[in-house]
């Protein structure tokens, strides 16, 4: 996990969220609930673009259609243009 651009607005909403908390609890407890939801949200989204990248594949998607490219290009979108020009 490293730390990116988009973290910066991550922090800043946990601070103000930890904020939020402590008139209803210690500030030592908030800050433990804050920390704790940071790397959790830091794990799924590892996760989730771990399982996205998955699903894809190595070449990665159509920008047209949106399916999967295979062999440096879209079968879907290639069918489409034969189907056109014939």
């Amino acid at each position: 996990m490293e730390f990116g651009r988009r973290d910066i607005i991550l922090v800043a909403g946990l601070v103000l969220f930890m904020i939020g908390l402590i008139p209803f609890m210690a500030p030592v407890y908030a800050a433990v609930v804050v920390i704790a939801m940071y790397f959790g949200i830091k794990v799924f989204v590892a996760r989730r673009n771990q399982a996205v990248r998955g699903e894809l594949g190595p070449e990665g998607i159509c920008m047209e259609c949106g399916g999967r490219i295979s062999g440096g290009r879209c079968p879907d979108c290639d069918a489409a243009d034969a189907e056109r020009t014939a």
